[in-house]
């Protein structure tokens, strides 16, 4: 017998929010968090883009992570863990210290051999790596120039000029003796598995703009498909460095918004006047996904179910979708196929929606295709920025609380669309039983994933 698959928890921290409900609260009124980029940047580049989307502060102590993970975890490790412990939470779990000095746990009523971990990241630990690197290019050239600058023979022109400059060659004090394992992309992932004895798959998805959503997918197979009873599945990102490196990628690739007076107004996600997509410091969004029974004989809250999967491979460019979109119909198609369902069937759309000048049109296009203009659709990006590896689980979130309230959120900065398909342009109840979220990526990744609501 074929297994359902229900989402029982979810815990999110993003640029709007850091738990669930303050980041569904943002939705809900439609925020975005746009800021100058910081000033410390523009030392090192010149940029054609200078606003992005930042985090709020975390307080990871207050998260539950203890000194010692805080020191030898990447940003990136420790806001997944704590988007996971809030999933675990909200999904009516709860948890038993394992460990006190490893702050481990276990999780009440798992079996940690049917349980998964299936996390997406784009880079992993890179600012871990970035840190270390410079520490190791930087630190013997900073102190010999430094020397210089406290030379009695120099000139104060000079010795201003040599002060400058060591004061922007950052780094941290030391090569970090774990950097290894805070860099490596599968940490966001085994992280997860270490913080609750989980034995069974652990696994790291890394596709880009489309890894959080491919985790989720794999995630959904494998509880179908009886692997496991139980996993821990989503997205996770961190670029925030001191350099501004990661940003600065972006931005001589063209792909970044450009400025706007007033900032607020510069993401468009599927407007004329779109300019490339707001880049977001990162996030996290984690989901408990469970065998249906399984979960309404605990009496878990139930928000939606996953009913179907698809994924497929544009081999058209590293950077830019097909304009034609052909493998992204088939990849909705798929999805739709594996659900039962057809096109007809779905009422709400998250779309991947960026905001870049050549990737909203055809999106567009594809969706009215395949779907006409009967369905609902928004970009949760033109709230939240791109938050890359965290983007799909942080939509995924979103269609299965759009499903549970039947609240849409609104496609903010929406002007004038670049189709005629039906845009959530304002706030209205909908009733929704079926929603599709999609995500696509650099390199050519395509993925989506149906949802659908779970009456008593």
């Amino acid at each position: 017998m074929t297994r359902r698959v229900a989402v029982t928890g979810t815990g999110v921290i993003c640029s709007i929010g850091s738990t669930t409900a303050e980041f569904w609260a943002g939705c809900q009124r439609g925020t975005s968090n746009v800021a100058p980029i910081p000033e410390r940047w523009l030392d090192y580049a010149d940029y054609k883009s200078r606003i992005w989307s930042p985090l709020p502060d975390i307080d990871y102590a207050d998260r539950d992570l203890s000194r010692i993970e805080q020191l030898q975890l990447d940003p990136v490790s420790m806001l997944a863990l704590c988007a996971s412990q809030e999933a675990l939470l909200n999904a009516g779990l709860s948890l038993t210290i394992k460990d006190k000095r490893a702050n481990s746990y276990t999780i009440d009523g798992i079996d940690p051999e049917r349980a998964g971990v299936f996390m997406g990241t784009g880079l992993g630990g890179s600012q871990s790596f970035l840190d270390s690197h410079c520490h190791l290019v930087l630190a013997r050239s900073r102190e010999k120039l430094g020397a210089v600058a406290d030379r009695d023979d120099l000139e104060p022109d000079a010795r201003k000029t040599i002060s400058d400059i060591v004061g922007r060659m950052i780094h941290p004090p030391r090569v970090h003796r774990f950097v290894v394992s805070m860099t490596m992309p599968n940490a966001v992932a085994a992280m997860l598995g270490l913080k609750y004895t989980i034995n069974g798959p652990v696994v790291a998805n890394c596709g880009a703009c489309a890894s959080g959503t491919v985790a989720i997918g794999n995630a959904f197979r494998e509880v179908k498909s009886g692997t496991v009873d139980v996993a821990l599945t989503g997205g996770a990102e961190s670029f925030y460095d001191p350099y501004g490196y990661h940003f600065r990628c972006f931005d001589v690739a063209g792909t970044l918004v450009q400025n706007w007076d007033p900032p607020g107004q510069a993401n468009r996600p599927f407007d004329q006047a779109r300019s490339g997509f707001l880049f977001s410091q990162g996030g996290a969004g984690v989901i408990v996904l469970e065998e249906l029974q399984r979960a309404l004989d605990r009496g878990a809250p139930i928000l939606a179910e996953i009913v179907g999967y698809g994924e497929t491979f544009d081999a058209h460019s590293i950077m830019s979708l097909d304009p034609k979109g052909v493998q992204i119909e088939r990849m909705i198609r798929a999805a739709i196929s594996e659900a039962g369902l057809d096109p007809g069937d779905i009422q709400y759309i998250n779309a991947h929606g960026t905001g870049t000048r050549n990737n909203d049109p055809i999106e567009a296009e594809v969706l009215k295709r395949v779907f006409g203009t009967a369905p609902l659709v928004n970009s949760t990006k033109s709230l939240l920025g791109h938050t890359i590896g965290a983007s799909g689980a942080l939509e995924a979130i979103v269609t299965a609380l759009t499903i549970n309230t039947g609240t849409p959120h609104v496609c903010r900065n929406l002007d004038v669309p670049v189709s005629d398909i039906n845009f959530v342009r304002s706030p209205r109840p909908a009733d929704i039983a079926v929603g599709f979220t999609e995500s696509f990526a650099f390199g050519g990744h395509n993925a989506g994933l149906v949802l659908r609501r779970v009456d008593a």
